[in-house]
């Protein structure tokens, strides 16, 4: 018995086991370091002068210039993309969740003909590049009459976030026990009260992890929102980037604040449900 006690010591003891332990930490400090180093990169030169950036790259600013935020705020009208850029987001993500969620609900649980067929073909949508779906869209959008609204926009993201949160719902639940919902049934519950009382409560972090991912798209989402906008006042946050580049190029301080800006918002989101994700990565891998 001491002798086995002795060996566990030196095994939690082995040198070896020390040495990938500190590689793994020195790995992972380098990934942490290359995905934090542009965004605190674009911070730091947001704060500094057009001679400070190309004098030193990656030196500290002197002082903390605002100038840069003020002139993306005036020039580039950014109050009105932000305002634009949450609205559709947001109503696009919320819009995206709680149709296909009730979707993926129902592919999950009820049994018909060509079930697996259609959610299959569904999620072949995936693989459609969104460049191949320029023309109909925009035929379709002037067709209904929406062009240069938010709603085209609002539109047209709800429709591309549905092999994603069908794919990611569904998924989840399937695993999810069937003797909750036959219970609420028992007592007299819908299909949509036991949805939205039952199911979505238990879901929690799949939906937080759907919303986010549909959230981060929508909010980064360019080609469709120079397409299907004209007016300054229909136009997105990203759109403000480009803007800088074409015109103001040469203002690197203005470019790097409407960078901040543009970055700041999904950020913020991801930190508020990184929680949710992580328990949804992990119920996934454990019961899948």
């Amino acid at each position: 018995m001491i002798d086995i006690t002795a060996q566990k010591k030196r095994g939690n003891h082995n040198p070896s086991a020390a040495i990938y332990k500190t590689i793994g930490y020195f790995v992972m400090a380098i990934v942490v370091l290359i995905s934090t180093l542009p965004f605190i990169w674009a911070i730091i030169s947001s704060f500094k002068t057009n001679m400070q950036i190309l004098d030193s790259a990656f030196s500290l600013p002197a002082r903390l210039d605002l100038s840069g935020y003020k002139i993306a705020f005036n020039i580039a009208s950014i109050p009105s993309r932000f305002f634009n850029s949450v609205i559709i987001s947001s109503v696009s993500t919320a819009a995206a969740v709680t149709i296909y969620g009730m979707a993926a609900y129902g592919l999950a649980r009820f049994n018909f003909k060509m079930r697996n067929l259609i959610f299959s073909l569904l999620i072949c949508s995936l693989l459609v590049p969104t460049n191949a779906m320029v023309q109909p869209i925009y035929a379709t959008v002037s067709f209904l009459g929406l062009y240069d609204t938010i709603w085209a926009l609002i539109l047209t993201y709800t429709a591309f976030r549905m092999p994603l949160c069908l794919f990611i719902m569904r998924s989840y639940f399937l695993t999810l026990p069937k003797e909750v919902e036959e219970s609420a049934h028992m007592e007299g519950a819908g299909f949509m009260r036991t949805f939205a009382q039952i199911v979505l409560p238990m879901s929690k972090p799949t939906v937080a992890c759907a919303a986010v991912l549909s959230f981060i798209d929508s909010w980064n989402e360019l080609l469709y929102a120079m397409l299907l906008t004209s007016r300054e006042s229909t136009r997105t946050l990203p759109l403000a980037m480009k803007f800088f580049v074409s015109m103001f190029s040469f203002n690197l301080t203005a470019m790097f604040a409407a960078m901040v800006m543009c970055m700041l918002p999904t950020i913020v989101v991801y930190i508020f449900l990184q929680e949710q994700i992580m328990e949804s990565m992990i119920a996934g891998s454990v019961k899948g």
